[in-house]
């Protein structure tokens, strides 16, 4: 019987799937707890519309994001922060000051999107940053850590 899956399924697949499985298993396990319906010309046709929206839906954001990409790339921000009399940070300068510093710039990035290769930053100077967009794409940014007036 063919179904079309309405939740990813572990070894069988994924949501808006269309899959071939035996009738007892669709009708016993999958159609009770509402994880398939079986296909019939309009639940086929809603699968294609729905599917098409997203497909829409996701280029439109790709778009976006793309447009978000150009316009941070190479982008330098400055973060002054305290130090002692012999040049240390009294604080590191992480992900979340960073997004901080490009909230101020205008920019809405989430400090789960920005990438430090290793840990935060503890000392003056500059450092390039990688932030992570969706999609897979990335933008570097210029960090510059400096002492506060």
């Amino acid at each position: 019987m063919k179904v079309i899956l309405l939740n990813d399924i572990q070894k069988l697949g994924k949501k808006d799937e269309v899959k071939e499985v035996a009738d007892g298993f669709a009708r016993n396990f999958l159609f009770p707890k509402k994880l398939a319906v079986a296909i019939t010309e309009g639940k086929l046709k809603e699968l294609e519309f729905r599917l098409e929206k997203q497909r829409e839906l996701a280029e439109k954001e790709l778009g976006a994001v793309q447009e978000m990409v150009k316009k941070i790339e190479g982008l330098e921000v400055e973060i002054p922060v305290r130090i002692d009399t012999s040049g240390n940070l009294y604080a590191a300068v992480g992900p979340k000051q960073i997004s901080q510093a490009l909230k101020g710039k205008g920019f809405d990035i989430q400090k789960s999107q920005i990438g430090l290769s290793d840990d935060p930053i503890k000392e003056v100077g500059e450092r390039e940053v990688v932030i992570e967009f969706p999609h897979g794409l990335e933008a570097k940014i210029r960090v510059n850590v400096v002492a506060e007036q």
